[in-house]
């Protein structure tokens, strides 16, 4: 793609809004024009006292154009208002060109939440904030009122996250094969499973160094969270050193929640459930991600739709208080009718949580490889997304109509017609560790390979993140901090 830009503007934010029409798209400094390659070019300035934004995108020998114009005022600032300025000029001309408005209009961040929350903070009631989404940021009418509903079931959590408070987590990055639409840093390959006893090792000791030193700060610890790849990839007694350790190294603390995901059907077993039960794991996630054989063998997931059934009933005859099931709209090889028979399968169910997310194409993945060798690697990705947004609208229908309201929201780039990622829950059954990770709102110690510890409102900054090596060869040989 090529990108021309005048005056004040952010590079980065016109690149990601050039991403919601055109994803997939990269910005090299020179590439030479051809009709099939897009030319963005963008302009602003100030006028008048507002923030004036030109955009003209050409395609195909087609040239369409958008304007956008913000007044600066006190409670506009100048950078809000020359981001929403050429966010009008952009989707204009790009709605113009493409022949559809994306869903989230001008937000191009990955936790869209944020902005009603703001907006909220100003003094807008639900209506004004709904109202503002629509007018200011150009968000369709359906997903500004989810983001209103999203904000409120967050607003009655955020009294957990208050100051010496914090959550942990833990990385288990391995999994038994990994699927054919995953980025993720997480080990299947027989060598790097061959590391896992050391790694584990590796493991409990840094969790033993971080609770100490969370009771040092004398912290309250909200939630802990094991997550992966697929934690329960441990055996059973591998598993129970591990949450021995957990418990152990924060006894001190008496957490509202404690998950163990268990994302792969084919690592569930009744002992492993009740190693977790025995050391307080109230939470976890069981994710077929479709129910539909053919579907899961394509995207490289070694487990039937039966066994997703016996891992699924296996956690509920344990005890688990609360049970989570992840769904992905718009995987390839699946249908529109599918998916929804998928969804009322679940439903059925009544699992605690359900989180339906977005299929986006990721830079490494399998699929994304095997596109690009066909020479086919633009096909694979969508901005209207074909039936996906169908796939949502029905998944988020069925969902409220069975009693369950959305509690966390995030977005990634390159996601299948421009779509979200939505938590579900039952009321009184929201996964608090998803909401703090996604609002920020304390500090999250993160132990592990490729696991990112977030530090809130120490130090004079706002977040400081602390990275832990990628691979597990680098956090094995790394050296004591």
């Amino acid at each position: 793609m090529i990108l021309h830009i005048e005056g004040e503007i952010n590079r980065t934010y016109c690149q990601n809004l050039c991403l919601i029409f055109f994803p997939g798209a990269k910005f090299p400094e020179q590439e030479s024009p051809s009709p099939t390659v897009p030319c963005v070019s963008i302009r602003a300035n100030e006028d008048g006292g507002a923030v004036t934004a030109e955009a003209a995108i050409t395609l195909n020998g087609h040239v369409e154009n958008g304007r956008g114009s913000v007044p600066l005022s006190d409670t506009v600032s100048r950078d809000r208002a020359y981001k929403r300025a050429v966010g009008d000029a952009v989707c204009e001309a790009g709605t113009r060109c493409l022949g559809a408005a994306p869903p989230w209009g001008i937000l191009t961040g990955v936790r869209p939440a944020k902005v009603a929350a703001e907006l909220a903070k100003e003094g807008c009631d639900r209506a004004s904030v709904i109202r503002r989404l629509i007018t200011e940021y150009r968000v369709r009418p359906d997903k500004a009122e989810l983001l209103a509903d999203v904000n409120e079931a967050e607003a009655s959590t955020v009294a957990l996250a208050g100051p010496g408070t914090c959550s942990l987590y833990v990385s288990i990055p391995f999994c038994p094969t990994r699927c054919a639409y995953c980025s993720f840093v997480s080990y299947a390959t027989p060598r790097y499973l061959a590391t896992l006893p050391a790694y584990l090792d590796r493991l409990c000791e840094d969790i033993r160094r971080k609770g100490r030193e969370i009771a040092e700060r004398g912290e309250t610890l909200t939630s802990i969270y094991v997550g992966g790849g697929t934690p329960t990839v441990l055996d059973a007694s591998q598993l129970n050193r591990l949450l021995a350790v957990i418990r152990e190294s924060t006894a001190f603390a008496s957490p509202l929640e404690f998950t163990v995901e268990a994302g792969r059907p084919d690592t569930v077993t009744k002992e492993k459930f009740e190693v977790m039960l025995a050391h307080g794991v109230n939470r976890t996630s069981i994710n077929p991600q479709i129910l539909d054989d053919t579907v899961l063998r394509l995207i490289g997931r070694h487990h039937t739709v039966e066994d997703f059934y016996r891992a699924y009933e296996v956690a509920r005859r344990a005890g688990i208080r609360s049970i989570n099931t992840d769904l992905i709209a718009g995987l390839p090889g699946a249908t529109e009718e599918s998916f929804c028979m998928t969804m009322d399968r679940i439903a059925s169910l009544v699992p605690e949580n359900v989180t339906i997310h977005t299929y986006a194409v990721k830079r490494s993945a399998t699929f994304t490889a095997e596109a690009a060798e066909r020479g086919d690697k633009r096909g694979i990705y969508s901005f209207t997304g074909g039936v996906t947004g169908a796939c949502v609208d029905y998944a988020q229908q069925v969902l409220k109509q069975n009693g369950y309201r959305p509690y966390y929201l995030y977005r990634q780039k390159n996601a299948q017609g421009n779509l979200e990622n939505v938590g579900f829950c039952r009321p009184g059954y929201e996964g608090l560790y998803n909401i703090l990770i996604m609002e920020e709102l304390q500090s999250i110690y993160a132990v592990g390979a490729g696991a990112v510890t977030k530090i809130v409102g120490q130090g004079g900054e706002k977040i400081r993140r602390i990275f832990e090596p990628k691979y597990t060869y680098e956090y094995l040989s790394k050296s004591e901090p």
